[in-house]
């Protein structure tokens, strides 16, 4: 039934677009692949014909960058420099993007740079009514390289640094993971993620559900007749996230999570997948004096497409226990793990769920508009406090313009819900605009 559903999505999704053309959006990332210069670093070939049959097939490579599987809207552009050995065995591109967010919040701001639901105050402070800032975090800095060896086949290397550490100034480390052949090795998005499903945003926070950890991992992930494409993985955890106490102590951690997804991909960025996520959750009971383990697993079916060349659509379904600590508004109230109300020295794993929607309307392949809603519902079993979260809504619209390939402007109002156990809840709205250069 689910391969009827697979093939079913990808013949609607491949006879729309073949029969209307190709899609604007990614005639955007072809023209951002075309704009990339080659400089050889220890003279051409000598035959003109290969040399172009050689920057035609670095060419290929480069799109294929914009069609990743893991390659998120915000990430930065492929390199605009890259210098290739005289045999084009061997490619290096050093590349980045600057970033600038501001945002203005009004009727209670929300304290922090990312709009998340969770955040809304919900008695908020008189003198914190109204907010103004701005931010360069989503800056980067990174290096590609692209090879090709007797003995490896195609393989590359990435490392990238982000200015989203301390204060949203500090530098730290993003990504870092080779990629040869059907592997990757290295710290990269989790196979449980699906970042080119998630809609565009000014704003860096995105979805309320959006469930994108980046791990340490080893990853493979063969695709099969181009059609289809399997990937499993085994990934260092980032622990359980819950709040310590006279109840429950942290714990080393001691297994990696599993990760597994299976995926129909009817055009480079049209796809429909079905991810899966297995966690052991471990924290040392005080009362008992023992060390004890909770499984937690997720869930997460997610899609994009092009309908007609001007759409895109964006879809994201998730759920699980004990998933919170992997993104979105729950990460940041620690719910992997917590009291069982039943059993003072116990704790369990929540059941939460969520979804997000969005819709793309190129006006142009270099010009868009977009909106989408997202919420993350949590459910706990019971005993929790009147003030605790239940639920989190979140919307926005915005648009986006590609002035030339490599500089873009974009503005975006941002509406959220917060609503607590009690049925209480608080609505915040934000305007933000960014402007980024990608070299």
């Amino acid at each position: 039934m689910l391969r009827k559903l697979f093939v079913a999505a990808g013949l609607f999704g491949a006879s729309a677009v073949s029969a209307a053309g190709p899609a604007l959006a990614d005639c955007m990332a072809d023209s951002l692949a075309a704009s990339a210069k080659v400089v050889y670093l220890d003279g051409r070939p000598a035959s003109e014909d290969e040399r172009r049959a050689d920057l035609d097939s670095l060419r290929a490579r480069i799109t294929a960058f914009y069609y990743d599987q893991f390659r998120a809207f915000s990430d930065p552009a492929a390199p605009y420099f890259l210098f290739m050995s005289k045999d084009a065995g061997l490619a290096m591109g050093i590349g980045g993007c600057v970033r600038m967010r501001g945002y203005y919040d009004w009727g209670g701001a929300i304290p922090a740079s990312g709009f998340a639901p969770m955040l809304i105050p919900m008695h908020p402070d008189p003198a914190r009514m109204r907010h103004f800032d701005t931010t360069p975090v989503g800056s980067s800095l990174f290096f590609r390289v692209i090879g090709r060896n007797k003995t490896l086949g195609e393989y590359q290397l990435y490392i990238e640094g982000n200015f989203n550490g301390y204060q949203g100034r500090g530098f730290h480390l993003k990504k870092a993971y080779a990629q040869i052949d059907a592997f990757t090795v290295g710290y990269a998005s989790s196979t449980f993620s699906d970042p080119a499903a998630l809609p565009p945003t000014v704003d860096a926070q995105g979805p309320s559900n959006k469930l994108s950890p980046t791990a340490v991992l080893v990853r493979y992930m063969p695709v099969i007749r181009d059609r289809w494409t399997l990937a499993v993985s085994a990934e260092t955890p980032s622990g359980a996230s819950f709040t310590p106490d006279e109840r429950a102590g942290a714990v080393d951690n001691w297994m990696p999570d599993f990760a597994a997804f299976v995926q129909y991909q009817w055009g480079a960025s049209e796809h429909v997948r079905l991810s899966g996520i297995v966690r052991t959750l471990s924290y040392r009971s005080l009362a008992a004096g023992e060390n004890r383990n909770v499984a937690g697993w997720g869930i997460q079916l997610s899609s994009t497409g092009h309908p007609l060349p001007e759409l895109t659509y964006y879809a994201i379904f998730n759920g699980g226990r004990g998933v919170a600590g992997l993104g979105g508004d729950l990460a940041i109230g620690g719910y992997d793990l917590v009291p069982d109300p039943s059993d003072e020295g116990r704790l369990y794993a929540p059941a939460s769920y969520g979804w997000c929607l969005g819709l793309q309307y190129n006006i142009r392949h270099n010009l868009f508009v977009s909106a989408s809603a997202s919420q993350t519902r949590y459910l706990p079993s019971g005993g929790t406090l009147p003030s605790e979260y239940r639920r989190g809504l979140a919307a926005d619209i915005n648009v986006f313009w590609n002035l030339t390939p490599r500089m873009q402007v974009g503005a975006e109002f941002d509406w959220g819900l917060r609503r607590n156990a009690d049925g209480s809840q608080r609505a915040a709205r934000r305007v933000g605009a960014l402007c980024q250069f990608s070299f």
